[in-house]
C-alpha cells in the first residue's frame, strides 16, 4: 500500500478558519497535523511508502523532513491535482497494489485506523470509504486496486465516491472511528479540536 497525503499551499490552506486564526496560525495547524498524519502511517503495519502532494516548498520541507517522499502538483483543484499525481505514481510503481488518499487536516488520525481499513479488503479488490463526522465529506479513501474509482473530493464526496463505486459493480465498504472522523476545517471543527482530550 502507498499513502497519499494531499496539502494545499499554505497560503490558501484553511482558509475557512481566517476569522479564528491568522495565517501564521493555520501555517502552525497544518504543521502539526501533517506531522501526525504522517506519524500514523509511519506506525501502521501496511502502508509501504508515504508520499506527500504539495505544490508548496515550505511543506514539501517538512514533509522530507518526517521521512515522506514529496511529489509536486500543477493542477487546480483536489481532484484534478489527485488524479495528476495518482498517475506519476502509477507510471513509476506499475505493480502498486492498493493505494490510500488521507489527506492532512485530519485532526487525531491513528495507525489503528489504516490497519483496519486495510483489513476490510484483506480478500480482494474493493474501495473503502472513510465518511467524517457529518457522513458527507471523504476523510480516508482506500483504492484497490489504485484506479478501481476517480476522485471526487468535496461536498458530499462520501456518497459520491460510494457512489462512483456501485456503479463500477464495487460495493463500497464504510469505515468510521471517532479518532479519523474530524477534520479542521470550519470553526465548529476548531472547537472540538482545541477541546480534543488528546495530549500531541
Amino acid at each position: 500500500m502507498l499513502a497519499l497525503v494531499p496539502v494545499k499551499a499554505l497560503p490558501l490552506a484553511k482558509s475557512r478558519l481566517a476569522g479564528r486564526l491568522d495565517p501564521g496560525e493555520r501555517a502552525g495547524l497544518m504543521h502539526d497535523t501533517l506531522r501526525r498524519t504522517l506519524e500514523a502511517l509511519r506506525q501502521s503495519s501496511v502502508v509501504e511508502r508515504i508520499v506527500v502532494a504539495t505544490r508548496d516548498p515550505e511543506v514539501a520541507s517538512w514533509a522530507r523532513d518526517w521521512g515522506a517522499e514529496v511529489v509536486g502538483e500543477t493542477c487546480d483543484g483536489l481532484n484534478e491535482s489527485l488524479a495528476e499525481v495518482r498517475e506519476k505514481i502509477l507510471q513509476r510503481n506499475p505493480g502498486l497494489e492498493s493505494l490510500l488518499v488521507l489527506p492532512a487536516d485530519l485532526a487525531w488520525p491513528a495507525a489503528e485506523d489504516v490497519a483496519a481499513m486495510a483489513a476490510l479488503l484483506e480478500d480482494g479488490p474493493g474501495v473503502v470509504v472513510a465518511p467524517d463526522r457529518h457522513d458527507e465529506g471523504t476523510n480516508a479513501l482506500l483504492l484497490k486496486p489504485p484506479g478501481a474509482i476517480d476522485f471526487r473530493f468535496g461536498p458530499g464526496s462520501a456518497q459520491a465516491h460510494a457512489a462512483q463505486a456501485i456503479s463500477k459493480g464495487i460495493v463500497p465498504k464504510w469505515y468510521r472511528s471517532s479518532s479519523i472522523s474530524l477534520d479542521v476545517d470550519r470553526p465548529d471543527d476548531l472547537n472540538l479540536y482545541d477541546a480534543a482530550p488528546y495530549v500531541w
